[in-house]
């Protein structure tokens, strides 16, 4: 019995886990701030809300031939998000090679997700 309930426990956290987004992200520094680089996986359709970081908010971009600021960002499966792709976010600042940071990604939701990125070289 004991060990029924257990597993039942463990599978409907591997199902909630599953349904979270995730992101593997780092910062490329670019004229005035730094650009996003990586990518953002959701298991179900999904929107980017914003990006936040210590320096204040990133502007979520579709660039397609050319940037302009959107409100979300869709995500299906995998978006790649980096100076080349078709989304691309932002964030305006000062920042360092090798420097790190914690950026929050707001989902619809409400759900909200805290990645750890380093500033790459340029």
């Amino acid at each position: 019995m004991k060990f029924t309930v257990l597993m039942l426990v463990l599978l409907m956290g591997l199902a909630l886990a599953l349904q979270l987004p995730n992101a593997t992200l780092s910062l490329r520094p670019s004229f005035a701030g730094a650009v996003l680089e990586g990518r953002i996986t959701s298991a179900r359709a999904d929107e980017l809300l914003g990006v936040w970081s210590g320096a204040g908010r990133g502007r979520l971009l579709k660039c397609a031939p050319r940037c302009t600021v959107v409100s979300t960002i869709p995500v299906s499966g995998t978006v790649l998000v980096n100076a080349h792709s078709a989304y691309r976010v932002a964030l305006g600042g000062s920042f360092k090679p090798g420097q790190k940071l914690i950026l929050v990604l707001k989902f619809r939701d409400q759900k909200v997700l805290n990645v750890n990125a380093t500033v790459a070289r340029q």
